[in-house]
């Protein structure tokens, strides 16, 4: 029996949320493509020309060449194709509108020209006389970027880049300067973590900073195209100390900014939308941390460590305390959020710290459960963090002679003052003989080590995203240039839109080579569905079969995130069921997309170890080509299932109002049954012509799944048939279909059978449609004999006779229909 009562509590998580948020316009905005004579577009934003000739424009008097890649590679963007060579100390000057804190960031991507190996350059760079990179050599041909934060306190930002000897030289492939936040880098707050406890930090602001890391903790990788600020977030996988101590969570409600102490430029939604959490389901211990390793360079010094939090775990305030150590230190004990955020949930805030760093090499960062926890509600989360290294400022006005002067002048000072302090320290001490008490690192706060477990599934990529996340250069072959999508949907006529959705619009379009497509272009400009465009590609890129829609490839180009279909000439489902006049589709037909849809879902649960679950299963998600033949479409939710000694995935709720598991929804464990929910629900669309839900109608009609169980439990789904299906379907391929439906609506999944059993039991329901007769016995036998399928059972295939579904998709055609399926996986097989 189907949970009743669906249609409230569904509603709340029928779409999936994404906030927008608009760029930031910074005061000062310079973004120069080195050496080239052209200007570039990257993510949306327009990088100048440098110059045609020294002494002009930005490019300041000296000697500097242009220089060229005759031979880039083809995934490399056009802005790393040109290069600005300095022979000599010479640089760039920028005029500032308004002083206070900026971003400088330098890109460098070395290559070959005119003689000059650029990985073998040697040289520094100053910024308004500071010493900020100091004998910099690129020893790969990788493209590296610095970023730097500092204050710029006059009305010039002039850059110098300096041969480190004489027959050396600098270069570069773009800058940027442009103008920060006033909020991005505050001096309030800031906590100095050691030896000798917390202190507060000052002046953190006149400080410069290199940015280390940038890591969007429990999610996926974010690209300058979804930040304000065109910063990258990378995933904390490779970071964290034992990855089966935490769990990903997510949400799917945007942040309420305007309660905490963080704003979209300190950091993107995506970042305060995921989150790790203790995993205590994978632990015999009540207490342990989350600990992430970020290894620095070895050497005495000073990191600027930013936490970003957002609590969206917790039901109720005041119930989430937790610590948080630094370097093994106690830097912040007994944390509250609710109390920071003005009490109220789900709100971002951030903390910073001022440490040093450890040897070998690393700034180490932990959160486990405080004393006060409820043993209950023991957790501890943490969803962002950033690393800067805190630069020793030098200026280039001391030369050595001054060097040389000041030596001795300081020594002489020094010597002075150090006696003084000796005579000090030696008073003191005999007042005082009492030391001050050390921090207690984290073993004496109650921490203990997490057992070592194996395998989980939650050291797999964050929520939405079924593969890891594609990089800047990964599959490229399916990489489609904007100006082609223009050609083939004429600039997206408005005349050619056949679709919308959350995403966006869908047009239709013909390609070059006159392959029709269609095209589902995402809102220009806007950030919401990112995880789900990039988790469609990495699903449709590495699956394929007859009854899936084929992925033709993608664009993200200038701000646009853009999918390319196969087109599918008779559209959705949905259009030939109600709503749109179409003609009615026979009960075959409906039978024969329902086989093929679930065919391709069996593909998607077994293809496999560990299978794909679709989430979002609808009547508007299966698509029929110009023969009527279905596929399932849009991956954008699919999550990778459970592995193999796991029943669940646990997340957060994602789907579609009216198709969504009762169970999943309650419980929060998706399994591959919740697709069979859905596919229930779809039946029940394909057999009586009316949405999954209808407002309108009378409250028992509202929910159709609960209203046709109804009807079934009755014996009387006859009754609320298409009107166009009454009197053309054979009362025995009715009864069986009506009892497959119910079996896949069922309460409980394990209750439900596996789409391979469905498949069996369409297949059949189509054979008593054509022929009215029963299958032979040993045609619906299980492995213990030859006994035929009690009423309203769900039977098995035979065990000997099993083999792997073709990648394709393709069967032969000389079998028949029965002996097709019988060679399917079932997940006994598996």
């Amino acid at each position: 029996m189907v949970t009743k009562n669906l249609f409230l509590p569904t509603i709340l998580v029928s779409l999936v949320s994404f906030s927008f948020s608009t760029s930031f316009t910074p005061t000062d905005n310079y973004l120069l493509n080195c050496g080239s004579p052209t200007n570039i577009s990257l993510y949306n934003r327009l990088f100048l020309a440098d110059s045609a000739k020294p002494g002009s424009a930005f490019l300041s008097p000296g000697h500097s060449i242009s220089l060229k890649n005759q031979n880039p590679p083809s995934e490399l963007p056009a802005l790393y194709h040109t290069a600005r060579v300095f022979t000599s100390s010479s640089g760039y000057k920028f005029n500032i509108k308004k002083n206070g804190t900026h971003l400088v960031r330098f890109h460098f991507s070395p290559f070959v020209a005119q003689g000059f190996h650029l990985n073998s350059a040697r040289f520094s760079v100053l910024v308004n006389g500071v010493l900020i990179l100091r004998d910099l050599q690129l020893n790969s041909t990788n493209t590296v970027l610095r970023e730097y934060i500092l204050k710029v306190d006059r009305n010039v930002v002039e850059i110098v880049f300096t041969p480190v000897n004489v027959s050396g030289f600098g270069f570069v492939n773009a800058i940027e300067v442009f103008t920060a936040p006033g909020d991005l880098i505050m001096d309030e707050g800031v906590k100095l973590i050691g030896a000798a406890g917390s202190q507060v930090y000052k002046n953190l602001s006149s400080q410069v900073l290199e940015t280390i890391y940038r890591i969007n903790v429990g999610g996926s990788k974010l690209t300058p195209f979804n930040d304000t600020l065109w910063r990258t977030w990378i995933p904390d996988d490779d970071y964290l100390l034992l990855k089966s101590a935490a769990r990903r969570a997510n949400t799917n409600y945007p942040p309420k900014y305007e309660a905490g102490g963080a704003s979209r430029d300190i950091a993107p939604d995506n970042v305060y939308m995921t989150a790790q959490e203790m995993n205590r389901e994978n632990s015999s211990y009540q207490t342990f941390n989350i600990t992430w390793n970020f290894p620095v360079a070895s050497g005495s010094a000073r990191y600027l460590v930013r936490l970003h939090f957002c609590d969206f775990v917790s039901r109720v305030l005041n119930s989430l305390y937790f610590n948080v150590y630094i370097n093994e230190y106690l830097a912040y004990g007994d944390l509250d959020l609710s109390t920071l955020t003005f009490r109220v949930l789900a709100s971002p805030v951030y903390v910073d710290f001022v440490v040093d760093s450890v040897d070998p090499g690393v700034v180490q960062v932990s959160v486990g459960p405080s004393v006060l926890s409820n043993t209950l509600t023991m957790n501890a989360i943490l969803n962002g963090a950033e690393i800067m290294k805190i630069e020793n400022i030098e200026s280039e006005e001391t030369s050595p002679k001054k060097k040389n002067i000041w030596v001795v002048v300081g020594s002489i000072i020094g010597s002075f003052v150090g006696l003084c302090l000796l005579l000090l320290a030696l008073l003191l001490a005999m007042k005082c003989r009492k030391k001050k008490p050390k921090p207690r690192p984290a073993e004496s706060v109650g921490w203990t080590p997490l057992r070592v477990y194996g395998g989980s599934s939650h050291s797999r990529m964050s929520e939405g995203t079924a593969y890891a996340s594609p990089g800047p250069n990964g599959y490229f072959a399916l990489r489609i240039p904007f100006a082609d999508l223009q050609l083939a949907t004429n600039n997206f006529d408005q005349n050619l839109i056949i679709g919308s959705g959350g995403f966006g619009m869908v047009f239709k379009g013909v390609l070059r080579d006159n392959t029709k497509v269609a095209v589902k272009r995402g809102v220009p400009g806007s950030r919401q569905g990112l995880p789900e465009f990039q988790t469609e590609i990495t699903v449709l890129s590495k699956i394929r079969h007859r009854h899936l829609v084929s992925l033709v490839g993608y664009c993200e180009e200038q701000s646009e995130m853009i999918l390319v279909y196969e087109y599918m000439e008779k559209g959705p489902l949905k259009s030939h069921l109600y709503g749109s006049g179409l003609p009615p589709l026979t009960w075959k037909q409906r039978l024969e997309i329902c086989i093929a849809s679930a065919r391709g879902l069996h593909y998607l649960h077994t293809g496999s170890a560990e299978g794909i679950i679709h989430r979002d299963i609808k009547s508007t998600n299966i698509l029929l080509d110009e023969n009527y033949v279905a596929k399932v479409a849009d991956f954008g939710l699919s999550r990778s299932g459970p592995c193999l000694d796991e029943t669940h995935v646990s997340t957060g709720v994602k789907g579609s109002f009216g198709y969504l598991d009762p169970e999943y929804f309650r419980r929060q464990q998706l399994t591959d049954k919740s697709d069979v929910y859905s596919f229930g629900v779809v039946l029940c669309e394909v057999l009586c012509a009316r949405p999954a839900v209808d407002p309108l109608l009378a409250r028992e009609q509202v929910n159709l799944a609960e209203w046709a169980m109804q009807w079934q439990n009755k014996g009387m789904l006859e009754q609320i048939i298409d009107p166009h299906l009454v009197g053309r379907i054979r009362p025995s391929s009715l009864k069986k279909f009506g009892e497959t439906a119910e079996k896949c609506l069922a309460e409980y999944g394990v209750d439900r059978p596996t789409m391979g059993d469905v498949l069996w039991n369409l297949e059949y329901a189509l054979q008593l449609q054509e022929t009215g007769q029963q299958r032979e016995p040993h045609e619906a036998s299980n492995i213990n004999g030859p006994e035929p399928p009690t009423p309203g059972s769900v039977p098995h295939i035979p065990s000997n006779n099993i083999r792997r579904e073709g990648e394709d998709g393709n069967y032969n055609s000389d079998l028949s229909t029965t002996k097709v399926f019988s060679q399917l996986m079932t997940n006994e097989g598996r």
